[in-house]
């Protein structure tokens, strides 16, 4: 970050200026800390779109270009070509490891993904029919109270063992909240599988019934979970930002993220893109829906096309494309009525003009929510499977923004706009 110039504004027929700072690539911040001192006013910019809560050095996106970088790497090569672990470390470091590196590290989280055997007793304080992100957000809260000796986070070491303690431990309680709300007993995690392959083990697997993980299910699992790793400043990614600025326990910070992504406006976007599949019910639905689509009034979104972001085809989107077919190929789906249902209509909305001209292609969520059906993963766990996979950001930007030595406790500003100061009223005298 570097200041070169300066901004000059026009308040009340005075002039200020405001420095400009400038990042690597991407828009240049105008620096508005000093705008209350100097003006007596704040600025206000409701959810945050013109503003820059922070620095960072781990994501970086271009909308209008559909690009995606993760510590400058096109996502585009990284899901070609390196594996999700090898992305985590990436995200947590900075520098794509050794192959040195690359082991020891894979080693050391394959350790961690044990839970303490009393954590099982949480389980059993939930309804069977509770949803999985309720399981999963009360259990990751609650790993603070088994794991003491790294809550201090002022030291190096022990933020580094809680964010790969974090990594390594959540699939494992995403998979028994799965396992625990279907009535299954818990399967206990492989040290010797990969990320990927472990997760499905611990979600399909059975006592006394081998599992065996197909390698192309484990490869898409993998690209699914990469592709989800970090995203930037997104609303959840801000909420453990915002949470971990008061010096909160990282277990809480991450629980507060998981929280955030449950909102259907967030994390719920490839579960309301199988749910819309299936209100069209059938090929022969697609005509109607699509005009109901393009007539305002009707209340009817195309879910899973288009980003809020993303102003071109959705980089991620191109990459679990291709994905998404290679696994219908594997498993024989292709007359599976609903993803035959998906993949007409993303024919007709890719090559109909008023789409097309709108820029709504399929984005990510559209084809990880078929890839999970045809996984044979239920709706309810869509979301609690995003945040296995953004776990490895949130740690990465709650890791980086501990690290920086000017962090502050986070207190945004309101304009108030309700009653002025008047005189309390006695209850009898009130009309």
């Amino acid at each position: 970050m570097s200041e070169k110039r300066s901004a000059t504004f026009g308040l009340d027929g005075l002039s200020r200026q405001f420095p400009v700072l400038e990042g690597t690539i991407g828009p240049d911040v105008v620096d508005m800390r000093a705008l209350s001192q100097k003006t007596g006013m704040f600025s206000y910019d409701p959810g945050l779109g013109s503003t820059a809560t922070c620095t960072s050095a781990i994501s970086y996106i271009d909308g209008d270009k559909g690009v995606l970088l993760h510590r400058g790497y096109p996502i585009e090569d990284l899901a070609l070509n390196a594996s999700f672990t090898e992305t985590a470390y990436l995200l947590l470091y900075g520098e794509l490891p050794t192959a040195a590196q690359y082991q020891a590290f894979r080693t050391d989280m394959n350790t961690h993904r044990l839970l303490n055997e009393q954590i099982r007793n949480f389980f059993n304080g939930f309804r069977r029919d509770a949803h999985p992100m309720a399981i999963l957000c009360g259990t990751v809260g609650a790993l603070s109270a088994f794991y003491h000796d790294d809550v201090d986070i002022s030291q190096p070491a022990t933020r580094d063992l809680s964010a790969r303690r974090l990594i390594a431990k959540v699939p494992t309680i995403a998979a028994w909240a799965y396992k625990y709300s279907i009535g299954e007993p818990f399967i206990y995690p492989d040290e010797e599988m990969s990320f990927s392959e472990n997760f499905l083990h611990m979600l399909f697997a059975r006592p006394g019934n081998h599992y065996r993980v197909n390698p192309v299910l484990a490869r898409a699992m993998d690209r699914i979970l990469l592709l989800h790793a970090d995203h930037e400043q997104n609303a959840s990614t801000t909420t453990v930002r915002l949470v971990g600025s008061t010096g909160a326990n990282p277990y809480a910070c991450i629980a507060a993220g998981i929280a955030a992504l449950w909102g259907p406006a967030h994390g719920g976007a490839n579960e309301a893109a199988l749910s819309m599949l299936e209100s069209i019910g059938t090929r022969d639905g697609i005509p109607a829906f699509l005009e109901q689509v393009k007539n305002r009034n009707s209340g009817v979104r195309l879910m899973g096309f288009g980003h809020r972001v993303y102003k071109n085809f959705d980089p991620r989107a191109k990459i679990l494309q291709a994905t998404c077919h290679e696994v219908i190929e594997e498993l024989g789906l292709k007359r599976d009525p609903l993803l035959d249902l998906a993949m007409e209509l993303e024919r007709v909305a890719t090559e109909d003009d008023y789409f097309v001209s709108r820029r709504l292609y399929p984005n990510v969520d559209f084809y990880s929510g078929l890839i999970l059906k045809a996984l044979g993963i239920p709706k309810s766990m869509f979301t609690v499977l995003f945040a296995v996979a953004r776990t490895v950001g949130w740690v990465s930007q709650w890791k980086e923004m501990i690290e920086e030595p000017s962090v502050r406790i986070s207190r945004p500003r309101q304009l108030y706009i309700g009653a002025a100061e008047r005189s309390f009223v006695q209850m009898s005298e009130r009309s």
